[in-house]
């Protein structure tokens, strides 16, 4: 039985088979057949060709450059600074203008700084002590503003006090201003002038109006009549982003302003608009207060008459704005075109192959089914090839001719 068994696995091997149609008469997978059909095609019509635009060639390898400019100006008076202008050359880093760029709008300033001796700020906890052996010479305070000295300074009667250090001294004062200095630059514009191009379609564009009319930048701002008038006010970016500016003023934080660029180059140029969100990137929440906002220090040096360096320390609050391109750009190519038809045809032989599951195993007489689409030939017998009826009760012409 074993030589048997294998000798027929082998003579299969050279079996062939060849399709036979049989016209199921039942409405049920039929009316299934139709509405796997009608929904295929729906999918192929609607979602790839017209929302997906699946007879397009796509590049999105969008090359861009940024370039800002900033305008408007603040007056302070300040016991530390006294009365002082405030142009773009104070407030904005860096000057030269690029897709990231910091706005100032409150600081700390610790002027008249010189190299010395001087007690840490009692608020750092590594730089309280109790004798002078609490603080050990040459070490540097953890997160302070010097190395220590060795002398712990007390006031009289103060059992507590805090080590003396070797730094840019008087050191930093902790409290800022409650009001942002700076917050009449709520009123400020920005220009931001984005140029784009698409190299596989050698396509540019920038987003600025062509026009000959040199006042036109500088009347005109933003807002959804005026799409190619790239000025906008500060306020407006923030409130955009669903902030507050004033708010966002006194602690710092970080707008993101993205351009998007989805063109259709089957249509004219001027149909290839850029578009505009704004959203706050900085997690701002009551679990992350401690570190919300934004800032950082910089300091501005001098030379007093003896030679002898001094500075002024700013640590500056205030808002960074970052601007992110992006995009892609579609035009007809009969490449993708005949490979979406061709998946969409083949997805129509796989919806007749599930009817086929449906019709010959899933439903009552399926036996009956499988027995009308399934006949075994074999070549040898030239009397059932020749007889009347196949199967007990057809023809070969009834059966599709085999």
């Amino acid at each position: 039985m074993g030589q048997v068994a294998w000798k027929a696995l082998f003579l299969s091997l050279f079996d062939y088979k060849t399709e036979k149609y049989v016209i199921a008469k039942n409405k049920k997978v039929g009316v299934l057949y139709r509405v796997v059909q009608l929904s295929i095609l729906a999918y192929l019509v609607g979602w790839v060709f017209v929302v997906k635009k699946g007879y397009q060639d796509t590049d999105t390898s969008l090359q861009s450059s940024v370039i800002t400019k900033l305008k408007g100006v603040a007056f302070t008076n300040t016991s530390e600074l006294g009365e002082r202008l405030w142009d773009v050359a104070d407030y904005v880093i860096p000057p030269q203008g690029e897709s990231v760029f910091f706005v100032m709008t409150n600081l700390i300033v610790t002027p008249n700084q010189r190299q010395s001796t001087c007690p840490e700020s009692a608020s750092i906890p590594d730089a309280l002590c109790e004798k002078d052996t609490d603080c050990l010479e040459g070490e540097a305070v953890v997160a302070g503003n010097g190395v220590k000295t060795g002398r712990c300074l007390k006031d009289r009667g103060s059992t507590r006090g805090t080590c003396e250090i070797l730094a840019w001294c008087p050191v930093e004062k902790r409290s800022k201003p409650k009001k942002p200095l700076l917050g009449s630059a709520e009123n400020f514009t920005v220009y931001i002038k984005n140029s784009i191009r698409f190299p596989k379609f050698k396509f540019s564009k920038m987003n600025v109006l062509a026009t000959d009319n040199e006042s036109y930048l500088k009347t005109c701002r933003y807002s959804q009549e005026h799409p190619y008038c790239p000025i906008f006010v500060l306020g407006n970016i923030v409130r955009w982003a669903g902030g507050d500016f004033q708010e966002m003023a006194s602690e710092g934080g970080v707008i993101g302003i993205q351009i998007e660029w989805n063109c259709d180059l089957d249509k004219a140029p001027s149909e290839c608009n850029p578009h505009y969100s704004f959203s706050r990137l900085d997690n701002k929440s009551a679990e992350t207060s401690i570190s919300s906002g934004y800032n950082f220090r910089f300091a501005k040096y001098y030379r007093d008459v003896e030679g002898v360096d001094y500075r002024t320390l700013i640590k500056a609050y205030g808002i960074r704005f970052d601007v992110m391109v992006n995009g892609k750009a579609g035009k007809f190519n009969i490449i993708p075109t005949i490979i979406n038809i061709s998946s969409g045809l083949a997805l129509m032989g796989a919806g007749a192959f599930f009817c086929d599951l449906v019709l010959l195993y899933l439903i009552k007489k399926s036996n009956f089914y499988r027995g009308k689409k399934y006949e075994e030939v074999k070549s040898s017998s030239r009397k059932s090839l020749s007889s009347p009826t196949l199967n007990g009760n057809q023809s070969p012409d009834q059966l599709g001719g085999l």
